[in-house]
């Protein structure tokens, strides 16, 4: 795994984690503001593209497997 496909892979892993906690409000609550999820959309993007990898789901969601595997956070 490359650098760049590494921070791709990492930056997927945080945006998940992020829409996690927007959707993880308590039932009853107001629903999540979306501009929570600009960010680390945009940096997702912007890794994504970096890596040659927009438009491939499978090869990004190989290399998130990778990291999980390996024990990265």
């Amino acid at each position: 795994m490359t650098s760049r496909e590494r921070a791709a892979a990492q930056a997927y892993v945080r945006l998940l984690g992020a829409v996690r906690a927007a959707l993880a409000a308590p039932p009853g609550a107001a629903a999540p503001s979306p501009l929570l999820l600009t960010a680390p959309m945009a940096e997702a993007d912007q890794a994504l593209a970096d890596a040659g990898l927009a438009g491939n789901e499978a090869e990004l969601f190989g290399l998130v497997t990778g990291l999980h595997t390996a024990g990265t956070p």
